[in-house]
C-alpha cells in the first residue's frame, strides 16, 4: 500500500452515542478526518476543516479498538477527500466492525466497499451547495445504505420531494430528513414529514445536539 493511502489526517477519535442515521442512540466511535472541499451554509464542524494528526491506519485501528465498541463511523469534514479513507473503511470491515461513512456525496462512493453503510447527504439549495451534489452516486446505493437530506425550509424539503419522486430513491435506500438546528423547527418538519405519502422515510434530530451544548466537540 502507498505512503499516502496508508495515512490520513485525523481531526479527532471519539466514543459517543451515534446522533443521526438508523443506529441513532447506539454507541458509536467518531473517527472524524480533517478536510472538506464545502462550505454548507450550517456546517457545525468548520474547526476540522483545517487542523489535524497524521495517523496510519494501524494507528487509528488501535485507538478504535481501544474503546470496545463494535459500530464505527468515519465522518469529517468530508472523509473521501483524503484517498487512504477507502483502504481504511476495508480494513474496518475486515475486522467486522459495523461501519458507517457519512459523505457530502460531491465525491465518487463506488469504491466504497459494499459492506460499509453510505449516508449520503444531498445537498439541498439551502445548504449553498447544491451544485456540488454528483448525481451519479445515487445509482452506486445499496439497500442498506441512507439518504440524508437537511432541511432548511419548506423549498428545501419540496426540492427533496421532487428528487426522491424523480430519482426512485424510497426504492434504492432509506430516506432521511434532517432539520437543519437553528433555521427550521423540527415540530414544522414533522408536519412536513407526515402530510407526504412516502414509506422509506424517517425524520431525525442530531441527539447529541439536545443531550449536550450543542457547540460542544467530541460529542
Amino acid at each position: 500500500m502507498k505512503n499516502e493511502e496508508n495515512q490520513l489526517i485525523v481531526n479527532e477519535i471519539y466514543l459517543s452515542l451515534q446522533g443521526e442515521s438508523s443506529f441513532a442512540g447506539i454507541p458509536c466511535v467518531f473517527i472524524r478526518l480533517t478536510g472538506c472541499p464545502l462550505r454548507c451554509r450550517y456546517c457545525d464542524t468548520a474547526y476540522a476543516f483545517h487542523s489535524g494528526t497524521k495517523l496510519t491506519h494501524e494507528e487509528i485501528m488501535a485507538q478504535v479498538a481501544q474503546f470496545g465498541v463494535n459500530l464505527v463511523e468515519l465522518t469529517g469534514g468530508e472523509p473521501l477527500a483524503q484517498p487512504g479513507s477507502i483502504s481504511l473503511l476495508r480494513s474496518l470491515a475486515d475486522l467486522n466492525y459495523t461501519v458507517l461513512i457519512e459523505t457530502s456525496g460531491a465525491l465518487p462512493i463506488e469504491s466504497i466497499d459494499p459492506r460499509v453503510r453510505i449516508i449520503l447527504d444531498m445537498k439541498t439549495p439551502g445548504s449553498g451547495m447544491m451544485e456540488k451534489n454528483l448525481y451519479t452516486n445515487i445509482d452506486a446505493l445499496k439497500a442498506t445504505d441512507e439518504v440524508k437530506f437537511v432541511i432548511t425550509d419548506r423549498a428545501d424539503f419540496d426540492w427533496s420531494l421532487e428528487l426522491i419522486k424523480n430519482r426512485n430513491l424510497e426504492q434504492k435506500a432509506h430516506i432521511l430528513f434532517s432539520p437543519a438546528f437553528g433555521l427550521v423547527k423540527p415540530d414544522a418538519l414533522a408536519e412536513w414529514v407526515l402530510s407526504v405519502k412516502l414509506k422509506n422515510i424517517r425524520m431525525q434530530l442530531q441527539m447529541h445536539k439536545y443531550i449536550w451544548k450543542p457547540t460542544k466537540r467530541g460529542v
